[in-house]
């Protein structure tokens, strides 16, 4: 069953440009259905995939075949499974200056291929995309599509209607936004979906790129990072637990960024001499990945960390919604924990009980007179004004929809 994915049309945008169309993601998420979608609805095209060996030899060995076969039959070429392939870079260079009026797509679970080796062949010849698991709004279009043309169409619910939503919202945080859950007939089903993700495919991935010994040490450093999400990283501490040197650390966890398992967000400097810490903030780009890892899919209201929880879903819907996102933190000691595009201060708050705002967010609104503040939670709406300040209090979905803010 296809669930639609908003990439599509984004992707679809760029069907009648030159440049390369590369779709990069975590395994698992859809980005092969994505593209025979996209084929599907294509004329005079051709789908391939690298997992056939004997097609990966050909366009490895003999290009110029591989092409006559393949490239000059066709006008839009889908190539799944592209990171199989040596120099694949070159290649498709080669392809792109010698084919012209041709439409290439291709696809694969990395950014490291394409970030290293192919990037410097491709240089304005392609267009990169990301496909990531479900987004909030994604999910609940698949799970509910009446409830989700409500979410989308409207800017104000009904307390029925907001309890709908926040239902869907906290099975979200646990069990994430990977497509085969939604499939999943049953929490038991979802927990063993995403045991198996963790470990057929993830743990697989970080072992054919990372060279260690000891493979405990690698899975040690995910469950720390996991335990994380939305507090700074030290790296030092981090390598203890690990048990490994502060430098293979730094380097493993950019490998884990380079995987789309993770993301890192830096702090946000007005001015350096103040905003003193360096280190970043820790979230992932799926919950339910995060939640496999360390084995706790116990219920939001049973959890210690569900203010980690919201904090890094709404990361997310900022990140998708290719908002600029910082962290701030002072030399005084005052903290905000987003920062939009360089001057919106976001606080996320579980619950309150009345319109409020923290003595760190007055201050920077103090501090950086900015013309609106969000807090988002679950239980209060409204707006306060604070030194010309509109400050407004949204439902943590609400994230979802960058015009309202």
């Amino acid at each position: 069953m296809y669930y639609k994915r908003e990439l599509e049309d984004k992707i679809k945008a760029y069907l009648d440009k030159p440049e390369i169309i590369a779709v990069l993601g975590p395994r698992q998420v859809g980005k092969t259905t994505l593209l025979k979608k996209i084929y599907e609805e294509s004329k005079d095209a051709v789908f391939l995939t690298f997992e056939d060996i004997e097609l990966k030899l050909l366009f490895e060995e003999d290009i110029k075949s591989f092409v006559k076969l393949y490239i000059e039959p066709y006008k839009t070429i889908f190539i799944d499974e592209f990171q199989y392939v040596n120099e694949g870079g070159k290649k498709l260079k080669y392809i792109y200056d010698t084919s012209t009026g041709k439409k290439l797509l291709i696809s694969g679970p990395s950014a490291i291929n394409l970030s290293i080796e192919a990037i410097k062949y491709l240089t304005g010849r392609i267009f990169v995309f990301y496909l990531y698991s479900f987004s909030f709004s994604e999910f609940l279009s698949a799970a509910d599509k009446p409830l989700h043309n409500i979410f989308i169409e409207e800017d104000k619910f009904s307390e029925q209607i907001n309890k709908k939503i926040y239902k869907y919202l906290l099975n979200y945080l646990i069990y994430g936004g990977y497509p085969r859950i939604l499939l999943a007939k049953d929490d038991d089903e979802k927990k063993e979906v995403l045991k198996n993700i963790v470990n057929i495919y993830l743990l697989r991935d970080i072992k054919d790129l990372i060279s260690i010994a000891d493979e405990t040490k690698y899975y040690k450093l995910l469950k720390a990072l996991a335990l994380q999400i939305g507090n700074i990283t030290v790296y030092n501490e981090l390598a203890a637990v690990s048990g490994l040197d502060y430098y293979k650390t730094k380097r493993i966890l950019s490998i884990f960024e380079k995987l789309f398992l993770v993301k890192f967000v830096t702090p946000y400097f007005s001015n350096k001499r103040i905003e003193i810490s360096k280190n970043p903030k820790v979230f992932f780009m799926d919950l339910g990945i995060r939640n496999a890892i360390l084995g706790d899919f116990k219920l939001i209201d049973d959890r210690v960390d569900k203010g980690a929880l919201f904090e890094n879903y709404i990361f997310r819907a900022f990140y998708e919604n290719d908002k600029s996102v910082k962290y701030y933190r002072s030399k005084s000691g005052a903290e905000i924990d987003f920062i939009i595009d360089d001057k919106l201060p976001v606080e996320v708050k579980s619950k309150l009980s009345k319109p409020s705002v923290s003595k760190s967010f007055r201050s920077f609104i103090q501090k950086y007179n900015p013309d609106k503040g969000i807090i988002l939670n679950s239980n209060t709406a409204g707006s306060l004004l604070i030194d010309k300040c509109n400050v407004l209090f949204l439902r943590h979905y609400m994230a979802e929809k960058p015009e309202l803010y």
